[in-house]
């Protein structure tokens, strides 16, 4: 079913590559601000500086929401670029533009592109891969979220700086010590409570989300996370925590206020994003630590793999063989691994190739900031399964708005963990079907 609005969606490309005029413009909108920002300046500046043949122009256009349905809008006016970066929970609605987009699979097979999907990470790769191990999309910036803990807090409360709480049970424990010690007011907070203590963690336990392969098999896929004990148990232990002061919910979405609670030494501990890394080492003036997230050890199968967050880079039909050469020499500069090695370096996102992990390796970069390959580790820890590949649902963006709704309703004691997952199923089907019949 996927395979098939895709392929209709590269009619426009399937012709033999043109030879490209001077100075081609490829219009490439993203939706990283700040610093992260000016390093996609840079990486666009050094591909425009290695040839004389096209100038890749990013463009800003806001939040990874914004810059989707933008990209969406744009394609209805006639006026899409030709790469739009979308999130990974938009990979649903990008497979079911049909007609709008030109899968990376073709397109540099279209363009005799060096392009090896097995050069990829396996758990980078599976995400964006149709149900015939085709790659969609070109993976650009992926993470996974880890543990980062104050260092000097652990030392303070009595606890060992280079140990991390390996299971939930520890991070209880040493939560616990920490605030009887004085050390801290807070055991640990976290951002993207929806990714972190949903998603990633069912993906942690081997558990599923959705059948049909957690929405991989089809546009039919159910919610089936209500019916996870161990999931249920661990929202319960939250809602518990924070009564006691062991956990502070720091808000829904991103969980904007996690960031200044574990800076200013209120919680010893945050579960952020392996991209937050340069954020979290300039604002914080203590020693940082790393970890993997804690698991169940009573769950069968766990710990499995954690799963990506992050965007890929998708191609618009409706643009010019020149432009789409382009973009596979550009595609083919990012994929060198000199330039993953550096991507990778500068903002804490995924290496995603082995060849850019085993340089950076080389280089000498993870003997110099320890910690820096955890969210390799974790990623690579067990080969993917149908519940620990990732996640493909038409709606996510809203379907995790509803998560982190019933989340903070569980939180602040409106509802019962069990009531808030099978609110979210109720929900969260509901745009499921919604979205389903749209594809009919």
């Amino acid at each position: 079913m996927f395979k098939h609005s895709l392929l209709a969606a590269t009619a426009l490309a399937l012709v033999a590559p043109a030879a490209a005029s001077a100075q081609t413009e490829i219009q490439w909108w993203h939706a990283m601000g700040g610093r992260l920002g000016e390093l996609v300046e840079e990486i666009a500046a050094n591909f425009n500086a290695s040839q004389s043949d096209y100038v890749v122009v990013p463009s800003f256009r806001g939040t990874y929401a914004e810059t989707m349905n933008g990209a969406i809008a744009a394609f209805r006016a006639g006026e899409q670029p030709a790469i739009v970066q979308v999130f990974e929970v938009g990979t649903g609605t990008m497979m079911a533009a049909e007609g709008a987009v030109y899968p990376i699979y073709q397109l540099m097979a279209d363009h005799h592109a060096n392009f090896d999907p097995a050069a990829y990470l396996p758990a980078v790769v599976g995400y964006y891969t149709d149900p015939d191990g085709n790659m969609l999309s070109f993976p650009f910036n992926s993470s996974t979220p880890i543990l980062y803990y104050n260092k000097d807090i652990f030392a303070a409360a009595g606890l060992d700086p280079n140990t991390p709480p390996r299971t939930w049970a520890d991070m209880e424990t040493m939560s616990r010590q920490i605030i009887s010690s004085g050390a801290a007011s807070c055991g640990f907070t976290t951002r993207w409570p929806s990714w972190v203590h949903l998603e990633n963690f069912l993906a942690w336990h081997n558990l599923p989300l959705a059948t049909q392969q957690n929405g991989f098999a089809g546009f039919d896929t159910e919610l089936v996370l209500n019916q996870q004990a161990p999931l249920i148990r661990h929202w319960e232990n939250l809602a518990r925590w924070q009564s006691e002061g062991v956990f502070s919910w720091a808000g829904g979405g991103a969980g904007p206020d996690a960031g200044p609670k574990f800076y200013s030494g209120e919680c010893a501990m945050m579960m952020e994003s392996s991209a937050g890394r340069a954020g979290v080492l300039s604002n914080a003036t203590f020693n940082v630590g790393y970890g993997m997230m804690p698991y169940y050890d009573d769950v069968a199968g766990a710990p499995q793999n954690s799963i990506i967050g992050g965007a890929t880079l998708w191609v618009l039909t409706g643009q010019s063989q020149a432009q789409y050469e382009g973009v596979a020499r550009f595609f083919e500069f990012l994929s060198q691994p000199e330039q993953q090695a550096w991507w990778h370096q500068n903002t804490g996102y995924l290496p995603i190739t082995q060849a850019a992990y085993d340089l950076t390796r080389e280089q000498g970069y993870y003997d110099a900031n320890p910690g820096a390959d955890i969210s390799i580790q974790q990623m690579n820890l067990n080969p993917p399964t149908e519940n620990s590949r990732g996640l493909r649902f038409g709606n996510f963006v809203q379907i995790r708005d509803v998560i982190s709704e019933e989340m903070e309703a569980m939180i602040t004691g409106a509802e019962t963990a069990q009531q808030a997952a099978d609110n979210v199923v109720s929900r969260g089907d509901a745009l499921l079907r919604d979205f389903q019949a749209t594809m009919q």
